[in-house]
């Protein structure tokens, strides 16, 4: 037996196009590069926002004033009522608690409180950040929040 006798699925193994043989191959002379001009050379590259002479988008749009997305302080955020669903009475929730319990990815943010839900269990939670609504509601639930 032989490995070129094994049967192949139809169409498993496509031979490659060969551009540039010829004339009667329907893709010789220019092998489908086009006439002249960088696209026909070898080694060039098009750049990513070039727009074949027309005025580039980002030259076309007025550059001014601030922008604060490079200062901005992202967080994750978790509702009091996921604390609820999620964790007993009288625990001490912090940042690998709620990664565990699937409400956070990773700790690289900081993790943010908000107050959406209703929370009637006793819990000490610590983050970075507390809503106004959020820190009465655990507060009023006889907890206790801890600001990073």
């Amino acid at each position: 037996m032989n490995i070129t006798e094994i049967t192949k699925l139809a169409g498993a193994h496509r031979r490659r196009k060969r551009i540039g043989r010829g004339q009667g191959s329907g893709s010789g002379k220019t092998a489908g590069r086009g006439h002249k001009g960088g696209g026909s050379r070898a080694g060039w590259k098009q750049r990513g926002f070039a727009e074949g002479g027309q005025m580039p988008l980002f030259r076309r749009l007025p550059k001014r004033g601030f922008n604060n997305a490079n200062f901005q302080t992202r967080y994750h955020v978790v509702n009091v009522g996921d604390l609820e669903e999620r964790f007993e009475a009288d625990t001490h929730v912090t940042g690998q608690l709620l990664i565990e319990a699937g409400l956070v990815r990773d700790l690289k943010q900081g993790i943010k409180i908000l107050g959406d839900g209703a929370l009637s269990k006793k819990l000490t939670v610590e983050a970075a950040k507390f809503s106004k609504q959020a820190a009465e509601k655990i507060q009023a639930a006889g907890g206790e929040i801890k600001l990073l």
